[in-house]
C-alpha cells in the first residue's frame, strides 16, 4: 500500500483554482468556459468552487455526494474507494448529475484512486468528505489536514479515544476546518430542545436518559471467500486484519453494513447512534468540551442497557429504554422534554407551546449542515460541529463500550482524558495500529 509522507509540504493554497482549471482541462476532459445562462442564477465561477475528495464511496458517500452535488458552490472532483464496482458506480452518480442537472454535456471531471493518498496529492483539492468505516476515520482526517485540505468527517468521528484527540491535535497544528456528520445540531427540533434546556424552563436537569442501541461486540461473522473487485487488506487498513463477510461490506448496499457492530472496526450501534443522541445530550448540556466523570455499569455482564454515569455537577446520563426508540428525555425539577427525529415534546406541554398549538409542522426544518461546513471554509471559523465536539462525544461512547466490556465502575477525568486507577481501562483507550 502507498503510504503517506508526514514530510510532504502542505500545497501552496494561493494558487488560484482558475489556473489549475486551464492546465488540466484537456487531460481531465473537463468544461471549465461554462455560460452563465447554463448554471443560471446563483452562478458561480468555477475559479470560485469549493473542489471536493470522497474519500469512501458506498452508501454513505453517495448520501452526502446528494447534499454536495445540488450545492453550486462546491464540486465534487476526486473519489477513493477500495472496490472497482463503487468507484465506477459513483464516477457515473457524480457526472450523471452534473450533466443532466447542470446541463454541462460531456462532463468526466471525477477521477476515481485506489489509494486515498492518491487523491490528496490531486492537484486544486480544496476539501475532502470522508465516509469509510470508523476505523480509517482518524488516519484519513489526519492526513487530509496535512496536506491542507479541510475535512468533512463522518460520525462517530473516531473508533478510540486517543484517535480523537491526535484529530483535535492535527487540527490544530495545521490550521484546518473539520465538520463532524452529527447533522442532528442544524435540525430545527433539536434546536428548539437545546434552547429550552438551557433556557432553565425545565428547572434544573437532574437526569437525562438516553435510548440508543447495543455496544460494541467482538467481530465473531464465519469465513467467507473475499470476491472479486475489492482490496480486503486496504478495507481493514489499520484495523487487525479480519475475514471478509458480505453483510459488513456489501458489493451492492441496501442497508447499512453491519461493520459498526464490531469492537475492531466500529463502536456498536451505541456509538453509531450514540454520536447523535449523546451528542444532544452534551451540547443541551453544556458539555461539549467535557463529559462524564464516573460510569457505573448494570450489575448483569450480559446487559446491553442500564450504564448509569454522571457529570461532575451530579447531573445522571442514563443508557436506558424508555419506550420511544432512539431518542433523549431531558427531566428536570419543573418539567421534562423528549426529543427524536419523530418528535419534540414537553411535560407540561405548555412549556414548549405556551399558547397551545401542533408542532408537527413547526420545527420540520433540517437546516443545512452541509452549508454550514462550507461557510466555514470560506471564512475560517469553525463549523457547528467541530473536532472537538465529534471527540468528547465520541469518547463518550468509547468509554460506554469500555464500561460495558469491563464490568466494573470507572472514574475518568475528562481533563487528562485518563482513567483514575485503572490501567487496564487506560491501555483500552488506544489501540494498536496494523501495518499493511
Amino acid at each position: 500500500m502507498k503510504k503517506s509522507n508526514d514530510k510532504a509540504p502542505i500545497r501552496d493554497r494561493t494558487n488560484s483554482r482558475r489556473s489549475f482549471l486551464k492546465t488540466t482541462a484537456l487531460a481531465a476532459g473537463l468544461i471549465t468556459i461554462v455560460p452563465r445562462h447554463v448554471l443560471g442564477k446563483g452562478f458561480i465561477a468555477p475559479s470560485d468552487k469549493i473542489n471536493l475528495g470522497y474519500i469512501g464511496l458506498g452508501k454513505q458517500g453517495g448520501i452526502l455526494a446528494n447534499k454536495f452535488m445540488t450545492n453550486t458552490q462546491a464540486q465534487i472532483v476526486a473519489g477513493a474507494e477500495v472496490w472497482t464496482s463503487k468507484r465506477r458506480w459513483f464516477k457515473q452518480l457524480v457526472e450523471g448529475y452534473y450533466a443532466e442537472k447542470r446541463g454541462v454535456a460531456g462532463y468526466n471531471g471525477i477521477r476515481t484512486y485506489l489509494h486515498y493518498q492518491e487523491l490528496l496529492e490531486q492537484d486544486g483539492l480544496d476539501a475532502v468528505v470522508i465516509a469509510t468505516p470508523d476505523h480509517w476515520h482518524a488516519q484519513q482526517a489526519i492526513d487530509a489536514m496535512k496536506s491542507g485540505k479541510d475535512v468533512f468527517c463522518e460520525k462517530p468521528m473516531t473508533n478510540t479515544i486517543k484517535d480523537g484527540r491526535d484529530m483535535v491535535d492535527a487540527l490544530t497544528k495545521y490550521d484546518r476546518v473539520l465538520q463532524v456528520g452529527s447533522m442532528q445540531r442544524s435540525w430545527a427540533k433539536f434546536i428548539k430542545a437545546n434552547e429550552i434546556v438551557k433556557s432553565g424552563k425545565l428547572g434544573e436537569i437532574k437526569k437525562v436518559l438516553v435510548n440508543v442501541g447495543d455496544p460494541y461486540r467482538t467481530y465473531d461473522l464465519p469465513f467467507q471467500e473475499t470476491p472479486k473487485g475489492v482490496d480486503w487488506n486496504l478495507w481493514c487498513g489499520p484495523a487487525p486484519l479480519i475475514t471478509y463477510h458480505d453483510t459488513i461490506a456489501p458489493e451492492v448496499v441496501k442497508n447499512y453494513p453491519a461493520w459498526r457492530d464490531f469492537k475492531e472496526i466500529g463502536g456498536g450501534r451505541l456509538a453509531d447512534w450514540g454520536t447523535h443522541m449523546f451528542d444532544i445530550a452534551q451540547w443541551c448540556l453544556g458539555m461539549d468540551r467535557t463529559g462524564p466523570v464516573s460510569f457505573i455499569p448494570p450489575k448483569d455482564p450480559k446487559a446491553t442497557r442500564g450504564l448509569r454515569m454522571f457529570y461532575e455537577n451530579g447531573i445522571e446520563l442514563v443508557h436506558e429504554d424508555f419506550g420511544r426508540g432512539w431518542a433523549v428525555r431531558f427531566i428536570g425539577t419543573d418539567g421534562s422534554l423528549d426529543v427524536s427525529r419523530s418528535f419534540l415534546e414537553t411535560t407540561p406541554s405548555s412549556i414548549l407551546m405556551p399558547n397551545g398549538g401542533d408542532t408537527k409542522e413547526l420545527f420540520k426544518d433540517q437546516g443545512n449542515h452541509y452549508q454550514n461546513w462550507l461557510d466555514a471554509i470560506k471564512t475560517r471559523q469553525q463549523p457547528i460541529c467541530d473536532v472537538e465536539i465529534g471527540h468528547r462525544s465520541a469518547s463518550l461512547c468509547h468509554i460506554a463500550n469500555i464500561a460495558y466490556e469491563l464490568n466494573r465502575p470507572l472514574q475518568w477525568n475528562p481533563n487528562k482524558e485518563k482513567f483514575k486507577g485503572d490501567k487496564q481501562a487506560n491501555r483500552m483507550r488506544k489501540r494498536k495500529k496494523r501495518k499493511f
